[in-house]
């Protein structure tokens, strides 16, 4: 079940400063076949890496970030992030690295109730994401809250209930569920619609010619 709150602005001040501890988990573990393969966070936009600029937008909303992502962790050290990569193997998408995370969060940060994940390779990020979602899932008493912008949703970017994450492991590894709306429809669901201008906050970069667009946006947006 999904419920429609609407947002008005990408940087308008929080609007709840009661919401939980929340730590964010950005998701990196992609293959980024429609660049050729590598890393599309540590592509760079106006002499920044993507995934710099992420965290930038991120960090003063989170209780702690941690990074997920597949292969070496050595070529994230310069970011300061604990990197957890997938506990299922195989590349089975962003539900494996939403379930890394909540694994991670009850190992790590005993108490903790919610962890808010979003893509590495959205630049432009809401500067009130975190409390936006909260307000809303607490509204609603929902289970899950996710992002939503030009009448589309990003299931990528949302909060996620620590007590799923067996729930999810089962959809996983028992189920094979790869598709994240297909397992969050069993949930009562909260979606806050942001407003998009010139510029989506929930813009990402997968091709090269997104990396073009992103510049000209970045100008826009200040940098």
């Amino acid at each position: 079940m999904k419920v429609k709150i609407e947002a008005t602005s990408s940087d308008a001040p929080a609007t709840s400063s009661d919401a939980p501890e929340t730590p964010g988990v950005l998701l990196a573990g992609g293959l980024a076949r429609r660049m050729g393969g590598g890393d599309k966070p540590m592509r760079q936009i106006g002499g920044r890496t993507i995934l710099d600029r992420v965290i930038a937008r991120l960090k003063p909303q989170c209780d702690g970030l941690i990074l997920n992502a597949n292969g070496d962790p050595a070529r994230f050290a310069a970011f300061g992030l604990p990197v957890i990569p997938d506990g299922v193997t195989d590349f089975p998408g962003p539900l494996a690295g939403i379930l890394a995370a909540l694994d991670w969060a009850a190992a790590n940060r005993a108490g903790i109730a919610w962890v808010l994940s979003a893509a590495a390779d959205c630049p432009f990020l809401p500067r009130d994401l975190v409390a936006r979602l909260h307000a809303a899932r607490a509204e609603q008493d929902a289970q899950l809250a996710v992002a939503a912008s030009d009448g589309q949703s990003h299931p990528v970017i949302g909060l996620w209930s620590v007590a799923l994450r067996e729930e999810l492991r089962h959809a996983l590894v028992v189920e094979d569920i790869r598709k994240i709306d297909r397992w969050t429809a069993r949930y009562k669901m909260a979606t806050v619609e942001w407003q998009v201008d010139e510029l989506d906050p929930f813009f990402n970069a997968n091709t090269m010619d997104d990396i073009a667009e992103a510049e000209r946006l970045a100008a826009l947006d200040g940098g």
